[in-house]
């Protein structure tokens, strides 16, 4: 991630996250863990995506009532801070839905149908009737939550990088209709002005590189000198971004991708952990029943009996070793399992007390919380606040430049 970049709109940072069921280690090792360590670093805003959860099970609404709160447990207790992000559901921030539709009457059909989730998703859940404009418009939604923080980086896996790239597009679009105010060079110029003479003209250089030669170096450095001035209101910040690419205002930046840490928790069958596969273990399921698990599941179909060798890179519980055993503990299963001098029941040992020495402290923690649901009621209401004080500020200034400000 360019560092340049990773400056600019503020560090704002936000996720979400579909209450659809209990949240497993792979939620854990995917998302929360990178959340945890993304808190300390940037601006971050964390929220329940329940009108996401819609689109696919608009149905069953009773599975994202009762898993919202839970989740949110989940979130406080694998160690997200409300006091460095900011936690709310998606719902009760109501310029989501409204940067919705104002966006969705600007976003080309086309840009929504090639989006790769969107067939890809309809051949997963062919048992569920997807064939819905909700279903079909959830990336703009993404897009939307996106543009409402005007945030500048989204965590996500690379499967996911066409929904930022779909929400930079839209951004773009949005900015090339409704960028250009009336006297909008002239303010940019007035703009230029206050960053005094030696800035001024460094910033005329870089403009003119990148304009006339197409230097990406030159946008970037035009970028940050801009970030660094103190001396200019947000506002003609984001004129002089617009005045540097040869556009208009940019009212709505556009977001980059944060490619998380490549997490693909293995689940008890060796296939990707996932509550669709049923190979699950819940974020805070008992010991009894996470020993249990982890004791019968599969092993090398080799491995008839005890003094058989195997091959561990046949086994569903090297991958589990691959997440939670140190290089020793590694060089011992592959030694081990290759000779057959230890059991599939000693292999497993290691994984079982690694998995369980994860949970304790989140399963205290959540007790925690549990015996105090106002509190954390409580963190997602003024979470909610925060949210939408922002969000108000992004749908005043588009409202503004759409011309639909009639006070």
């Amino acid at each position: 991630m360019n560092e340049v970049l990773v400056a600019t709109q503020h560090q704002r940072v936000l996720s979400g996250m579909r209450p659809t069921g209990l949240l497993h280690l792979g939620h854990y090792h995917g998302v929360l863990k990178n959340w945890v360590e993304l808190q300390h670093k940037y601006e971050c805003l964390f929220f329940v995506a329940d009108w996401h959860a819609l689109t696919t099970h608009y149905e069953e609404t009773g599975i994202i009532a009762d898993s919202i709160w839970e989740m949110v447990i989940d979130w406080l207790a694998a160690g997200v801070d409300p006091g460095d992000a900011t936690l709310f559901i998606q719902s009760q921030v109501p310029e989501h839905a409204e940067l919705h539709l104002l966006l969705s009457m600007m976003t080309p059909l086309g840009w929504l149908e090639r989006v790769p989730s969107y067939k890809d998703q309809q051949e997963k859940l062919r048992e569920r009737d997807l064939a819905t404009y909700g279903f079909l418009g959830y990336p703009l939604l993404q897009s939307a939550d996106i543009l409402t923080y005007k945030a500048g980086l989204v965590p996500v896996g690379e499967d996911q990088v066409a929904h930022v790239e779909l929400t930079r597009e839209v951004a773009r679009r949005f900015n090339h209709l409704y960028g250009r105010e009336p006297g909008f060079e002239e303010k940019a110029e007035a703009a230029v002005r206050k960053m005094g003479k030696k800035n001024g003209k460094l910033y005329r250089e870089f403009r003119r590189r990148y304009q006339e030669q197409g230097e990406p170096e030159a946008r970037e450095k035009g970028r940050a000198l801009l970030e660094a001035q103190q001396n200019l209101s947000l506002g003609d910040q984001e004129r002089l971004f617009g005045f540097l690419e040869g556009a208009g205002r940019v009212i709505l930046p556009e977001p980059q991708p944060l490619l998380s840490h490549a997490s693909k928790m293995p689940g008890l069958d060796g296939q990707k952990m996932s509550k669709s596969y049923g190979n699950t273990i819940s974020l805070r399921e008992e010991p009894a029943s996470v020993e249990k698990k982890l004791r019968t599941m599969p092993t090398d179909p080799a491995r008839v009996r005890r003094t058989d060798p195997g091959t561990p890179a046949k086994c569903p519980v090297w991958q589990l070793h691959q997440v939670y055993s140190d290089q020793d503990a590694q060089k011992w299963v592959q030694e081990g399992c290759q000779s057959a001098s230890i059991g599939c029941l000693d292999c497993k040992q290691p994984v079982i007390d690694a998995v369980l020495a994860e949970q304790g402290p989140i399963r205290e923690r959540a007790e925690e919380y549990q015996a105090r649901p106002e509190a954390v009621r409580g963190i997602i209401a003024d979470g909610g606040e925060k949210a939408r004080d922002l969000a108000r500020e992004t749908l005043e200034e588009v409202r503004e430049v759409m011309g639909l400000d009639y006070s």
